[in-house]
């Protein structure tokens, strides 16, 4: 859970109402499939999915491979710099850029717990996501959603895919949810449990691991549906249809459901998912860098580093555009994640297909099946909200009319 999947769902609610709900239930079942293959990879080879490409590609291949998965923890990162700021604003009235840089020092945080123990780190995302869930549990409760509307939510519609602002953002709640950097993340740290180094004890701990990335990503699914819903609920059927930013929705909030602390409640879990965030994106740069060229940075430093890439766009975009382009920017953030994707469930299928790789835990038919399909999936959106981004009005026209298609 990180702001990105906040500003993403909010457009997509308050725009488009309960539609983009397939699209959050489509993504979360798809981070279940990537994520057990992860797991398979990291406890049958003992390898990552960054160090199985180091194994496995060419030099060149696995610099540009690292080069992406970089560009996607610094826009993850964007967003969670730019999220914690948000909240602090709202919460305690700093300026944005101000928030920005006190954002920096959450890397102390990190560092302290990843000197304790994984453990720690483990109870402090749970602590995170328990908040923002009951955050939501709540505003729920007084934003009164439409059932019915919701259940019709989950069917998915053609207009998902020939309208191309609803593309846009759809494919950003599924780089939200998919995050790429955390394939490489969770193929690593499944390692860190204890098992037996035998077959049996290799498939005992893929079969727990599975159980409890399933249930982790099922609650992220609810607290994905629930920002969606409150503001399906809350302000497209109110004539708010056009709550472009986060700042906005928090204003609006209370007086819209009558609740007076709905608002806190909002800033308080967009706090929480901020640092949530920076957790998973501190572990897997340094992971990722490990893994694919061998390179080990002090912790802080990499920190240091990569947390600079991200405040110093955060910081021009708020100083030139203003405060009101701030969601953009997130939902930007995590467009750029979703195109990275492809680049790292390729892989990751490839190797876990490989029976010399994975032994008797390469994948079986039906997995292979939905695995390719997901990759496939994946490569096709981004690829088409790429066509229709950057072709010519003429080009876009010719090309659907061929196809007797919808131009978006």
């Amino acid at each position: 859970m990180d702001p990105g999947n906040w500003a993403t769902d909010l457009a997509g609610g308050a725009k488009f109402g309960y539609q983009l709900l397939a699209i959050v239930l489509m993504s979360n079942l798809m981070a279940i499939l990537l994520q057990h293959l992860c797991i398979k990879l990291g406890v049958a080879t003992g390898r990552d999915l960054a160090q199985a490409c180091r194994d496995h590609y060419s030099t060149t291949t696995v610099w540009f491979l690292w080069i992406l998965c970089e560009i996607a923890i610094a826009a993850c990162d964007l967003a969670e710099v730019v999220g914690s700021a948000i909240g602090l604003q709202l919460l305690l009235g700093i300026p944005l850029v101000w928030g920005c840089a006190i954002t920096a020092l959450d890397v102390l945080a990190v560092l302290y717990l990843q000197h304790k123990g994984f453990r720690y780190i483990e109870a402090l995302v749970i602590t995170l996501i328990a908040t923002i869930g009951s955050c939501f549990a709540i505003e729920l409760f007084y934003s009164r959603p439409s059932l019915t509307g919701v259940l019709f939510g989950f069917v998915p519609g053609p207009n998902i895919v020939t309208n191309q602002e609803m593309l846009y953002v759809a494919i950003g709640i599924l780089g939200a949810t998919v995050m790429p950097h955390n394939l490489y993340l969770h193929s690593s740290i499944v390692q860190t449990r204890k098992f037996e180094p035998t077959p049996a004890g290799k498939r005992e701990a893929i079969h727990f691991a599975t159980i409890d990335s399933s249930i982790a990503l099922m609650l992220a699914l609810f607290i994905n549906a629930a920002i969606l819903v409150l503001a399906a609920s809350a302000f497209h059927w109110s004539g708010h249809q056009n709550v472009a930013e986060i700042q906005d929705a928090y204003k609006l909030l209370s007086p819209l459901l009558g609740v007076g602390f709905a608002s806190a409640l909002f800033a308080i879990a967009l706090l929480a998912s901020g640092q949530n965030s920076t957790l998973t994106g501190t572990l897997a740069g340094q992971i990722v860098m490990e893994g694919f060229i061998n390179l080990r940075l002090r912790p802080w430093l990499r920190r240091l580093i990569t947390r600079m890439v991200s405040i110093v766009p955060a910081v021009l975009v708020i100083a030139f555009f203003g405060e009101g382009k701030t969601t953009e920017l997130l939902i930007a953030s995590q467009v750029a994640l979703s195109m990275q994707l492809g680049f790292a469930v390729w892989p990751l299928m490839r190797f876990t297909d490989e029976k010399a790789k994975m032994g008797e835990f390469a994948n079986r038919f039906l997995i292979r099946i939905l695995g390719w399909t997901t990759a496939g999936l994946i490569i096709l959106l981004n690829l088409k909200l790429l066509f229709d981004t950057f072709m010519p009005d003429s080009v876009l026209k010719g090309v659907y009319s061929f196809l007797h298609l919808p131009v978006s």
